[in-house]
């Protein structure tokens, strides 16, 4: 009979190891021992439809990872409900009510955030007892191109700033209040730009799933000590998808070369005026824009996060997934 996995050893130079580290650290192949019976319930073709440009993400990789994850959110959902169900009656209050269990997946632009959300929220809602799991990424949410260029924020578009928090936590708190139909605003990578009067409604589901670079910052706090919410207030469990600064680098620069001979050539793209560029200069583009506005907010912003997560999912130089860490209960 095999003993269960133990945590892998950890250099002390890494940024969370340590004999005090908060977290529990996992190789790949160690987290997948705790799958157990979990059934993988995608198909190679169904994987292939979820995963972003130039993520390699395939039905081992489900494996190794997805589906212990995924039981570990179902243990996580299941001693929620049954402590909403406790607090209920510690309260009198109707036990019809419920409220949705918040996952917010936070990472670097080209980590693979977008794949990780779609990949789960298909595995959730695979469950036996089918929940109901919908996804929201926090795009919409940003302020319209028109603001951000009469602000001078356009090239910090991304940045803690150039979100509307107070619309975010507007959406969140209704989320967590279970009311129907809450709107969320629509993005489009096409335009680079917010969808006007075009909102997606959120009714009422079990599992919201909150995806989005910035989404685990916490702010300044009022010297008068009134209640200021932050948006990982509203989270049940939070994930981080983190690499290598290197590794994301070159991710995102891959990236944007193949959306180049793709999406940037529809006449509609914000970006179609690097469709007409040569490659050296196009690849100056990109190195540009990771350089003045992704690394920099990579480092003030959101790596800062990451020891804010319950989960870090650690990603090596080939885009999978190699480390696991577990905050410690």
């Amino acid at each position: 009979m095999s003993s269960a996995p133990k945590p892998a050893e950890e250099p002390e130079a890494n940024p969370i190891a340590g004999y005090y580290s908060p977290y529990h650290r996992f190789t790949a192949d160690e987290w997948a021992r705790f799958r157990a019976d979990t059934p993988l319930t995608l198909t190679a073709d169904e994987i292939s439809r979820l995963r972003s440009l130039d993520d390699p993400i395939n039905l081992d990789e489900v494996r190794r990872i997805y589906l212990s994850l995924s039981r570990l959110l179902s243990t996580h959902v299941e001693a929620s409900q049954r402590l909403f169900r406790q607090r209920n009656r510690f309260l009198s209050l109707p036990d019809g009510s419920k409220t949705p269990f918040i996952i917010g997946i936070a990472g670097s632009v080209a980590v693979g955030k977008s794949t990780t959300a779609r990949v789960l929220k298909e595995l959730m809602a695979r469950w036996p007892s089918s929940p109901k799991v919908d996804l929201i990424t926090t795009d919409g949410f940003l302020y319209p191109n028109a603001v951000l260029q009469r602000e001078d924020m356009m090239q910090r578009k991304g940045f803690p700033e150039s979100y509307d928090i107070g619309q975010i936590l507007r959406f969140l708190s209704a989320i967590k209040a279970g009311e129907p139909n809450v709107k969320a605003p629509r993005y489009s990578h096409l335009t680079y730009d917010v969808l006007p009067d075009d909102y997606t409604l959120v009714d009422r589901p079990d599992i919201l799933i909150f995806e989005g670079i910035n989404v685990l910052q916490s702010r300044a706090l009022p010297a008068d000590g009134k209640i200021v919410p932050i948006v990982s207030d509203f989270f049940d469990f939070s994930i981080y998808i983190d690499a290598a600064e290197e590794h994301i680098h070159h991710w995102y620069v891959q990236r944007f070369m193949k959306l180049r001979e793709t999406a940037f050539r529809d006449p509609t793209s914000f970006f179609k005026k690097y469709a007409a560029i040569d490659e050296e200069a196009a690849r100056a583009v990109a190195e540009g824009l990771w350089e003045n506005i992704n690394l920099k907010n990579l480092r003030q912003n959101i790596l800062p996060t990451r020891p804010r997560a319950d989960i870090i999912l650690g990603k090596g130089r080939n885009h999978f997934i190699e480390t696991v860490s577990l905050r410690k209960l």
